[in-house]
C-alpha cells in the first residue's frame, strides 16, 4: 500500500513528528509493508455482478499482522452499562485496533458510520488520558472505486471534520488516505 495524503486536526500529525518520530516512522513502515497483489473478491452486488475487488478482510488482516510485528497491541477499556430499567447490567467495552506509547491508530475499510465512530473511540481514551493522539487509515476515493459499495473514503471524512469547525473531535488526529 502506499500513503497519498495526510490531514492533520489539531496537530495530529506535527505532534507525531515530535514527540512520536519512531511510531510515525513505524506507520509508515507498516503501510509500505503491506502488499495487495491483486484484486481477490468477486462482487455480488446487483451494481458490481462479477467485479473483482479489493478485499477488506484481506486487507486488515495484513495490517494487523505488520502491526503486531512491531509491537503494538489491541487496546481495550471494559466498562458496564445498566439497562434502562436498572434491572441489568451488560458487560461492554471501548476498543482500538491498534496502541502503542499512546498513540491510537485505526484501520478502516468499513461504512462511513464506522470512520467517524472510530473519531469518537480516539475522543473516548484521549479523555481518559491513555492517548495523545489518534491515527485513522483510510482509503482515498480513488481505492474506494475498486472496493464494495458503502466502504467510505478518507476525502469525505476530512471534509466532515473542517466543517465541524473543531467542535469534534477534540483529540489531536492524523489521518492517512491510502492506495494500492
Amino acid at each position: 500500500m502506499k500513503k497519498v495524503f495526510e490531514y492533520s486536526h489539531l496537530g495530529g500529525l506535527e505532534i507525531l513528528k515530535v514527540r512520536f518520530p519512531q511510531i510515525e516512522k513505524e506507520i509508515d513502515e507498516v503501510i509500505e509493508a503491506v502488499k495487495i497483489s491483486r484484486k481477490s473478491k468477486r462482487s455480488r452486488e446487483k451494481s458490481m455482478k462479477g467485479r473483482l475487488l479489493y478485499s477488506p478482510k484481506e486487507m486488515n488482516r495484513k495490517f494487523k499482522e505488520e502491526f503486531y510485528k512491531r509491537g503494538f497491541e489491541e487496546l481495550k477499556d471494559p466498562f458496564e452499562v445498566s439497562t434502562y430499567d436498572g434491572a441489568k447490567n451488560i458487560r461492554a467495552f471501548k476498543q482500538v485496533d491498534f496502541f502503542k506509547e499512546k498513540v491510537l491508530v485505526e484501520v478502516q475499510f468499513g461504512k462511513y458510520a464506522f470512520m467517524f465512530y472510530d473519531l469518537a473511540k480516539f475522543q473516548y481514551f484521549y479523555n481518559k488520558e491513555k492517548a495523545d493522539v489518534g491515527v485513522e487509515i483510510v482509503p482515498s476515493y480513488y481505492l474506494k472505486r475498486d472496493m464494495s459499495t458503502g466502504v467510505s473514503y478518507g476525502e469525505q471524512l476530512i471534509y466532515d471534520i473542517k466543517r465541524l469547525e473543531r467542535n469534534f473531535p477534540s483529540v489531536p488526529i492524523k489521518i492517512i488516505l491510502i492506495e494500492v
